[in-house]
């Protein structure tokens, strides 16, 4: 047995915002994935949005959606790597459904605005951290014994 343990770096602010940021992103899609999961049971848009009353490219766009944005939460939501990934493929896919198709599935510019703000923001998180973890190998330190 070691008599000393290894030093755990403490997180930064930037590091902890940029989870919170996550987090709050995680939360957002966790709500996104119960509201599809809402209109594909009949429980929300008073039964109209059910799965079996629903066109074609509305039952490919919402379970989809009602599968890749819980993923994409608990992804967020433990910080893991594979998390972005995964609400990339959903914003992704709201962004195709409403801006690409708003006659199939009507427009909504705000999902798209957020969406993008979302990105932008994660991007801003990404090139900080990025700074300074290149600040920080830059530090020299000096061992003495």
């Amino acid at each position: 047995m070691e008599t000393e343990s290894p030093t755990i770096p403490k997180r930064t602010l930037a590091d902890i915002l940029f989870i919170l940021f996550l987090r709050l992103v995680a939360v957002s899609c966790f709500w996104f994935g119960l509201q599809y999961w809402a209109m594909l049971v009949g429980y929300s848009l008073v039964g109209a949005g059910r799965f079996d009353l629903l066109s074609l490219p509305w039952k490919v766009a919402s379970t989809s959606l009602a599968v890749l944005f819980p993923v994409a939460s608990l992804g967020l939501w433990l910080t893991v790597s594979w998390g972005p990934v995964i609400w990339v493929l959903a914003a992704g896919g709201q962004i195709l459904m409403y801006g690409l198709l708003p006659d199939i599935f009507g427009p909504n510019k705000l999902i798209i605005l957020l969406h993008l703000m979302v990105a932008a923001v994660y991007w801003i998180f990404r090139l900080l951290l990025w700074l300074e973890k290149r600040r920080h190998r830059r530090q020299v330190s000096v061992d003495l014994p």
